[in-house]
């Protein structure tokens, strides 16, 4: 599956590409989709089946699954 992950800064964008990378996934740092705004302006594009769960650490605003026709939320930290 394909994610957008949003943070709250931009120091923590580049941390959550740093734990992605670790977990062996590429993630790629772009300014966020303007439909889908954030705090930071920073997001995250990955390809990956990682359970969700893993995904999810402290410096994520929002994450977004790419489905045909869109993205749809699968977490907010608020």
């Amino acid at each position: 599956m394909d994610y957008i992950a949003t943070f709250f800064t931009h120091s923590g964008a580049v941390k959550y590409r740093r734990y992605m990378g670790r977990l062996g996934v590429e993630a790629e740092l772009l300014p966020v989709p303007r439909r889908l705004s954030s705090d930071c302006g920073i997001a995250a594009w990955f390809s990956t089946d990682l359970d969700l769960s893993s995904l999810i650490t402290a410096e994520i605003e929002k994450l977004f699954v790419v489905e045909e026709g869109g993205e749809r939320l699968v977490y907010s930290a608020d």
